[in-house]
Parts: structure tokens; C-alpha cells; sequence
């Protein structure tokens, strides 16, 4: 009988009829791990276990666990560690372009899985799931990004696209542009969002006056700005909720 790839992880090889050493421990601790993901699921692994079977996919000839204790010890959480810059990723010793690639992946993975739980249905009847997408999408980026989610007459997204990035603390926006996007996707609605790299989604002065100004001038042209919403890392603060709009 054929012995697939993976019981050859613990099968030991053959030389002349003999048996081999014993498969290394490397190779048995993949392999329970493995087990145990696919009986128990997810919530069975830690988060630096998730983050070794993540990394032995790109470096499968090494022990990952130090690497992936090393990445929670730099970045905090899994979350943390596949939405980390891959600049600041290689900057761990021992992770190359292959691991940080691998990392990055599962990131790609978690965004296009968060923002299909939002697309097709009415945005403003799944408000947890779509907090949840742009928790994904922008809290942990390092800088100032400004995004508007264009919604259709039933308050389904048509499209969720970044219009501007800044600093740290600030991103220019301009009206004008918003509207002309919306226009030009037939947009009835629209909602923005930006995160807050200090992790405080509590308004600026320029946040309300911005918001104020797309206010206007989509208004003037029929468009509906349902709400504003700033995400810090783990918060987030609705305009609407708050009185700001």
C-alpha cells in the first residue's frame, strides 16, 4: 500500500530491510498538533501553536516554535503578528521573506473571509460583523488610513476602498473626491471609517470638521453618510452614536 506524506512524518524509513531511528520529535510534534486541530479545531491550539503549524508550512525543515514564541514576544498576539508590516516581520531573526510571506497569507485569508461575511447583505443589519471586518481591515496599520464603503439603495456594499493615507495622527481627505467616487460607483450611501494608529478612537477636531464637509457636499447630490466610524486597535467609535452626526 502507498503511505501518504503524512504518515511518512512518523513512519521511520528504510535502509536494507532495517528500520531507521525513530522519526524526530520535531516531526511527532506536528503531527499531534495536527490531530488535534483537525478533531478538536482551532480553539484547541494557543496562539503560538497556530503560529508554529502557520510557519512550517514556509519552513518546513526547522523547529518553529522558537519563532513563533519570538513573534508573540515582539508583536503580542497572532492577530498582531500576521497583520505586522513584512518589514517589521523580517526584522525577527530568523524570519525570511518565505516565512514572512507565509504570514502574510493567512492575513489575505482573514480579509477576504471578513469582508464576505459583509457583502452581500445590508450593511447596517450586520453592524458586529462589519466592526469585526474593519477590526481586521485597519486597526493595527501603522498609519493613518482613510477608507468609504459604498453602499447600493438597499444598503449593500458595492465597494470598500482606501481614499487616502497620512501619518500617524493624520490622513488628508478631500470631499470632492469622495463624492465623485460615489458617483461614479452609483452609490446611494456611504460610510467612513479610518483607524487611529495611538489605539484612542476618540475624535479630532479635523474628524468632525471633515466628516461635516462630505456631509455637505454628498447631501447636496442625494448621497445618505450613514455614520463615521474611527477604529483603534480593540475600539472602535461611532459619529452617529456618539452625536457627531
Amino acid at each position: 500500500m502507498t503511505r501518504s506524506a503524512d504518515q511518512g512524518d512518523l513512519l521511520p524509513a528504510r535502509r536494507g530491510g532495517r528500520r531507521d531511528e525513530p522519526a524526530s520529535a520535531t516531526a511527532l510534534h506536528r503531527e499531534r498538533m495536527r490531530q488535534r486541530l483537525l478533531r478538536a479545531g482551532p480553539a484547541s491550539l494557543a496562539d503560538y501553536e497556530l503560529l508554529e503549524m502557520v510557519l512550517y508550512i514556509g519552513l518546513p525543515r526547522i523547529d518553529t516554535k522558537p519563532l513563533a514564541k519570538a513573534l508573540l514576544n515582539r508583536f503580542g498576539s497572532f492577530a498582531n503578528v500576521i497583520a505586522a508590516p513584512e518589514k517589521e516581520l523580517v526584522a525577527v531573526k530568523g524570519i525570511g521573506e518565505s516565512a514572512a510571506a507565509t504570514l502574510k497569507l493567512v492575513h489575505a485569508a482573514a480579509l477576504r473571509l471578513a469582508h464576505a461575511e459583509v457583502k452581500d447583505a445590508p450593511v447596517l443589519d450586520n453592524w458586529p460583523r462589519l466592526m469585526d471586518y474593519l477590526q481586521a481591515a485597519i486597526a493595527r496599520e501603522p498609519i493613518e488610513q482613510f477608507r468609504v464603503l459604498f453602499l447600493d439603495t438597499r444598503n449593500r456594499l458595492i465597494a470598500d476602498e482606501a481614499q487616502a493615507r497620512g501619518t500617524v495622527n493624520h490622513t488628508p481627505v478631500y470631499p470632492r473626491e469622495v463624492v465623485r467616487r460615489a458617483l461614479e460607483l452609483g452609490a446611494t450611501a456611504l460610510i467612513l471609517t479610518h483607524n487611529h494608529p495611538s489605539g484612542d478612537p476618540s475624535p479630532s477636531r479635523a474628524d468632525i470638521e471633515m466628516t461635516q464637509a462630505i456631509k455637505e457636499a454628498a447631501g447636496a447630490l442625494g448621497i445618505t453618510i450613514h455614520d463615521h466610524v474611527i477604529v483603534g486597535n480593540g475600539r472602535q467609535l461611532s459619529f452617529k452614536r456618539e452625536g457627531f452626526l
